[in-house]
């Protein structure tokens, strides 16, 4: 359909459409294309450049259509990295970051598909076909890449064996925490704190009618023992994951020794079934074995599924456990400090409630809901918990306990 047959507000909402669609591949573009810069690992760097163009070549298509139709031509709004500097990917790392995308490219079908049935512009309708078709690539790319068995759709750079084994020997870099890994752990510690004492402080102000001296002396116990136990818990749980791989590195160390052609055969298998060809495989573990500390760490990494790089390490969990514990332990009893009775138990529950949503919001920063769905979400589950432990203590006040 030409221009010319469009009537002016036609025009104008297709235009304005396509601007749209511009703007998010060139988002898309900047995104892939600044990831693949940065990334460590050069099949998976490869795989987002060649993410990267197919975007700029959809930005192309819709830019020679927009021109096509008499439109202006677009500029660029976005950042130029795209959402590859936003605070979310780079708190979450690079695995965060691709299961966005993945979830990205899925709201693009989407959103094609209804313009197919909304636009009714045969031409843009024809670049929308091929846009969704490669979309739909670039969706099962992510997935691939995610589940550690990359399969390039039809019409995808081939990866070269030399780059796979370059990654392989660049194993010990996969698995190991991002920068920003800690947030969770703070995260989950501070709600693990906050919900506790909240609980605590709102079952004695239930009780004593909200003396501050009971609800302090509780309060502060109670975070003293949830740090603690926080921070011994994490230690000890780090310890052990250490004492594990290390005898099951050990275990692994033995079987190589016994039987080198059969963990080799092993090692070969498992690259296999991650979708490489057979002569591929076996000339990869051909190139690893000539190290047989490399050997080893190739093949403890696809048994265990982790490297010793990714262990945490017991004191700084214990210390970020403990710390993170108390300082959302210490949110509901503050107000204490100053007030006591009714007016001291409201402004607990209105500063617990909403640190809550805050910690709620936060979490979207490790995981792929909305920060408001998440916020609110810790905000229910915290009046829930305040006002039943609230009954709970006038209960028991009342009962003389």
């Amino acid at each position: 359909m030409a221009s010319a047959t469009l009537s002016p507000a036609k025009l104008k909402k297709i235009l304005e459409c396509l601007e749209g669609n511009w703007q998010a591949e060139m988002e898309g573009y900047s995104t892939y294309k600044a990831l693949a810069d940065r990334d460590t690992e050069p099949v998976r760097a490869q795989v987002l450049r060649h993410l990267a163009t197919a975007e700029l070549e959809h930005a192309e298509l819709w830019a020679e259509r927009i021109k096509e139709l008499g439109g202006p031509e677009p500029a660029y709004k976005g950042n130029p990295g795209g959402e590859a500097d936003s605070l979310a990917n780079r708190a979450g790392g690079i695995r965060m970051a691709l299961r966005r995308l993945e979830i990205e490219e899925s709201r693009h079908i989407a959103n094609y598909g209804e313009q197919l049935k909304a636009l009714g512009d045969e031409g843009s309708n024809a670049i929308l076909d091929h846009v969704i078709e490669d979309e739909k690539d670039h969706y099962r790319e992510l997935g691939s890449l995610l589940r550690g068995h990359y399969t390039p759709p039809a019409g995808a750079p081939k990866i070269e064996a030399q780059a796979v084994l370059t990654e392989m020997l660049a194993k010990r870099n996969e698995g190991r925490k991002q920068p920003g890994a800690w947030i969770g752990d703070a995260i989950y510690g501070v709600n693990d704190g906050l919900g506790a004492i909240f609980g605590i402080v709102s079952g004695v102000s239930g009780a004593t009618a909200g003396d501050s001296k009971y609800v302090l002396l509780a309060g502060l116990s109670g975070m003293i023992a949830s740090a603690l136990s926080m921070g011994s818990g994490a230690y000890l749980a780090a310890k052990s994951e250490r004492e594990i791989y290390h005898a099951e590195l050990a275990r692994e160390r033995e079987a190589i020794a016994m039987n080198g052609p059969e963990a080799r055969e092993l090692l070969s298998l498992y690259y296999q079934v991650k979708g490489l060809p057979e002569a591929d495989a076996l000339h990869m573990v051909s190139h690893i074995a000539n190290d047989p500390e490399q050997l080893l760490r190739a093949l403890a990494s696809e048994r265990l599924g982790t490297s010793e790089e990714a262990l945490s390490n017991p004191l700084v969990s214990a210390s970020s456990g403990a710390l993170s514990t108390a300082v959302g332990a210490m949110i509901p009893v503050i107000p204490f400090f100053f007030l006591s009775g009714v007016e001291a138990v409201i402004a607990a529950a209105v500063v617990s409630l909403a640190a809550h949503f805050a910690v709620g919001a936060a979490k979207s920063l490790i995981t792929v809901r909305s920060w408001w769905s998440s916020g609110l979400e810790m905000t229910v589950v915290g009046a829930v918990e305040g006002a039943v432990t609230y009954g709970i203590g006038i209960l028991l006040g009342k009962g003389g306990m």
